[in-house]
């Protein structure tokens, strides 16, 4: 039996079962998802062809809960918290799986280790680590979470997204560790990785080693994530490549899992 609502046909089977404030909050989210630069509680309900008193406690909790944010006062627009869910789901897992071949023989190649690592919730987290196959090389855990501001990942994750994701990304991260000033020099560094197409920096946290930081892009060219490399010299090691042929190898490897991801834009390599 179909019955209508409005001018929308529905299935009296499935009506049974509606959870009509799921319904709701999902209408928002969808709606702002296809729009720029978000949307006003009244432009909202107009769009959705409601009140807009009926939106007002749904937009309240959805942005207790970080799905999305007020702009310029009166405006709404969506986080990055969906994007952060969406890549510890399933796709991410296999991306992870996929890359473990792939992560091994950069590993073997350079003598060095390497780390894979996407964005959730405000920080860099690494998702896949593959050790050095000599004594010598740093490692970090699967699991573990690195600042976007001070990490080779995390300024790979910001300067492959758009500006106004890029933002999100910032807030999100401050939101929930602390405030930080960022200078124009740190958005001049990402705009100068985007086109270089890697990073390599010092690092922050041990002396001597330097972190070459890599993105997987996906279908639609945005970083998805970013391959590391926490390079140090092996003095010990003669043959060892150095570190300008290593970031030919991590270039290499890294467009690869961009392929595997879906990507048809062509990296360096």
């Amino acid at each position: 039996m179909t019955i209508y609502r409005g001018n929308e046909a529905v299935d009296a089977e499935d009506d049974r079962y509606r959870a009509p404030a799921l319904d709701k909050g999902l209408d928002i989210l969808e709606l702002l998802a296809s729009v720029d630069g978000g949307l006003t509680q009244a432009e909202i309900a107009r769009k959705l062809g409601r009140s807009p008193n009926e939106f007002y406690r749904m937009l309240d909790r959805l942005v207790r809960r970080g799905y999305i944010t007020r702009i310029d006062g009166d405006r709404y627009s969506l986080t990055l918290k969906l994007f952060g869910l969406a890549q510890l789901h399933a796709p991410t897992r296999r991306l992870a799986s996929y890359a473990t071949p792939l992560m091994r023989d950069l590993a073997q190649r350079s003598r060095q280790a390497n780390q894979l690592a996407v964005f959730d919730r405000g920080s860099a987290v690494i998702i896949a680590q593959q050790e050095a196959p000599d004594y010598w090389g740093i490692s970090i855990r699967v699991g573990s979470h690195v600042s976007l501001f001070d990490t080779g990942s995390g300024h790979v994750l910001l300067a492959f997204r758009t500006p106004g994701e890029r933002e999100m990304m910032i807030s999100e991260h401050v939101k929930s560790r602390e405030e930080v000033t960022l200078t124009p020099d740190f958005y001049a560094r990402l705009d100068d990785i985007r086109l270089r197409g890697y990073a390599m920096m010092a690092s922050a946290q041990i002396a001597g080693v330097y972190n070459l930081s890599a993105p997987i892009l996906g279908p639609d060219g945005k970083g998805i994530a970013a391959l590391t490399c926490p390079y140090i010299s092996l003095v010990n090691a003669p043959n060892a490549p150095d570190i300008t042929t290593t970031i030919s190898m991590l270039l290499k490897t890294a467009a690869q899992l961009s392929l595997l991801a879906g990507s048809d834009i062509p990296q360096d390599s």
